[in-house]
């Protein structure tokens, strides 16, 4: 019974409507960058040199600048204060390079500067990693095994994944304001702005689809405990 209600209609919609707009948030980003990567930032700097920059403008010392594989698999680790650029943002001079790297340094001015929404995200994530990982699981040993308190469980682990990707909204946010902040004080060009903004509101957008999907399969699983 709990299985035949998990998979109704309503499920289906949630698992399309989270394809498409996942799906369109990934094209629109894509987009994006591509079009601003072929754009040069004027001066030349790479990805790495305009994050440096940033940081010295923040008077933030001591962050390791490193190159890494992939591609958009840029990320700012507080565990060793190190930001990880994708090698294409690492090594080229173009506006989404720039507006990559840029961003990231803003997550290590965060940590520098003690950003109360970056420590409460940092001080979460060994929890949440643990949900992640384990409530799925929790929830369908429930409907076999036909447990209503382990679905309640799984359901609790998943509203902490919720939880840890709203907190994560103000954190990516802040991040870009500060991008574009310093982008503004390099006295850099209403075009250089204008990408950056282009590149930065789409990279956000993904964080909003994602939580926004998030928060639509936690209602979904409320209401099938109610429906059950």
């Amino acid at each position: 019974m709990y299985g035949y209600y998990l998979f109704d209609s309503w499920y289906l919609i949630l698992v399309i409507a989270s394809l498409v707009l996942g799906g369109l948030g990934q094209l629109f980003i894509n987009n994006r960058y591509k079009t601003w990567s072929q754009i040069p930032l004027p001066g030349n700097k790479t990805g790495a040199d305009i994050a440096r920059s940033m940081l010295q403008s923040n008077h933030v010392d001591g962050v390791g600048i490193l190159e890494i594989d992939g591609k958009l698999t840029d990320h700012y680790d507080p565990r060793d204060n190190s930001l990880s650029l994708s090698k294409d943002n690492f090594q080229n001079a173009s506006i989404a390079s720039a507006a990559v790297a840029c961003h990231e340094a803003g997550h290590a001015v965060q940590f520098a500067k003690h950003y109360m929404p970056g420590i409460i995200r940092t001080a979460i994530v060994p929890v949440v990693n643990f949900a992640s990982s384990v409530w799925i699981l929790v929830f369908f040993a429930g409907i076999i095994m036909g447990v209503t308190g382990f679905i309640y469980a799984a359901i609790a682990l998943f509203a902490a994944v919720v939880l840890f990707q709203l907190v994560t909204l103000p954190v990516e946010f802040d991040a870009s304001r500060r991008a574009l902040s310093y982008a503004k004080s390099a006295g850099y060009s209403d075009e250089v702005l204008k990408g950056f903004r282009q590149v930065l509101t789409a990279a956000a957008l993904t964080y909003v689809i994602a939580a926004l999907v998030s928060c639509l399969q936690l209602i979904y699983y409320l209401g099938f405990t109610r429906r059950n």
